[in-house]
């Protein structure tokens, strides 16, 4: 970090993006039209997962130590989290206690800047209140899966509680940080049961077994069995890791990124995440977890590109006595389409008919 020395070396793709658009266009030209008048640009220790806590001392451009809780949030109007992994549940607990706005932007890559940023997000907020409108207090949702030829059920209880949306508006007056890209629904699972694939970074695929709530056991389906003893031991270890704190639904038209921050933003996928849910409105906080190392928001994204092995069948809604599906093999349904019909013409998907 010290004299950005760090823009002359191999890798630190997303802090060269940090330094080259985000710092450099505001000070070339956009401060007055915002009314921007100054910021620093600042580094800290990776936390190695989603959603960890950080360390509280961060570095400036001269080498001198700062803190979040001194520094930053106490004197910060705007904070942006541009980061290899997501700053959003730490930092919405910082804006909640010291009154900033901000964004997480973790994983931003040229796609993301020319797709999911590039947008005007009234209409992305428009369009996931229309999502959200139709998902709304839905008491549970069913997820069918597809992998090598074996099926499985997740269960998700939402108990009719009201759907949240993710729509990248932060107006002033109102502490809160945007997810950024935006464009997704999504719950707080109050129970879940049943199954549901899981595909490794290496490939290595393990059916999950899902009870009361959470994880309670991984089997291996395919790959390295070593990986899936370790899932296994860190769940026995700690079991707040496997927790289901999120349903999610992502509700704009995008291309593949790559990136999971804009990839779960997409319509036709979804996702569901294990760990703390704090940042979510849930009460899974990190105290609950056996260490500190362990308390993270980990998403499971369900995407072609993604989990090429594994297809979500259909999901399906359960509310009000209906059950109505919703995405059938990653496109969304006619009854889904017909309630977003203002946003999304029926002819720009393959429909499937049920």
């Amino acid at each position: 970090m010290s004299d950005h020395s760090f823009l002359k070396e191999d890798g630190f793709a997303v802090q060269k993006c940090a330094h080259d658009v985000f710092l450099k266009l505001l000070k070339d030209g956009v401060s007055e039209r915002l009314g921007y008048f100054g910021n620093d640009f600042l580094a800290f220790r990776s936390t190695g997962g989603s959603n960890l806590d950080p360390d509280d001392e961060l570095t400036d451009r001269s080498g001198a130590s700062l803190t979040f809780t001194e520094d930053v949030c106490p004197k910060y109007d705007l904070v942006l989290a541009i980061t290899d992994y997501s700053l959003t549940a730490p930092l919405t607990a910082m804006a909640k206690k010291h009154g900033f706005r901000g964004a997480t932007l973790h994983g931003v890559n040229d796609i993301i800047l020319g797709s999911g940023l590039s947008v005007d997000y009234r209409k992305v907020s428009h369009q996931a209140e229309l999502f959200r409108s139709f998902l709304d207090q839905a008491d549970a949702f069913e997820l069918d899966f597809e992998v090598l030829g074996e099926t499985s059920t997740l269960r998700i209880q939402c108990g009719g509680q009201s759907a949240q949306k993710s729509h990248g508006l932060c107006p002033p007056g109102k502490p809160d940080v945007a997810n950024l890209p935006a464009g997704e629904v999504y719950f707080v699972p109050e129970g879940a049961e049943g199954s549901f694939p899981f595909r490794f970074p290496d490939g290595t695929l393990a059916g999950m077994k899902v009870s009361e709530g959470a994880i309670t056991d991984a089997v291996l389906i395919r790959g390295d069995a070593e990986q899936v003893a370790l899932r296994n031991s860190k769940l026995a270890e700690d079991s707040a890791t496997g927790i289901i704190g999120e349903l999610g639904f992502g509700t704009q038209l995008l291309p593949f990124s790559g990136k999971d921050i804009q990839d779960e933003k997409i319509l036709g996928t979804c996702h569901v995440a294990t760990g703390r849910s704090d940042h979510l409105g849930g009460t899974l906080t990190p105290d609950l977890f056996g260490s500190r190392e362990n308390a993270s928001h980990d998403d499971i994204l369900y995407a072609p590109p993604k989990t090429p092995e594994i297809t979500v069948s259909q999901v399906r809604m359960h509310k009000s006595g209906e059950v109505t599906p919703i995405l059938e093999n990653f496109v969304p349904t006619y009854q889904l389409l017909d309630a977003l019909k203002e946003e999304y013409p029926v002819e720009k998907f393959s429909v499937p008919v049920s």
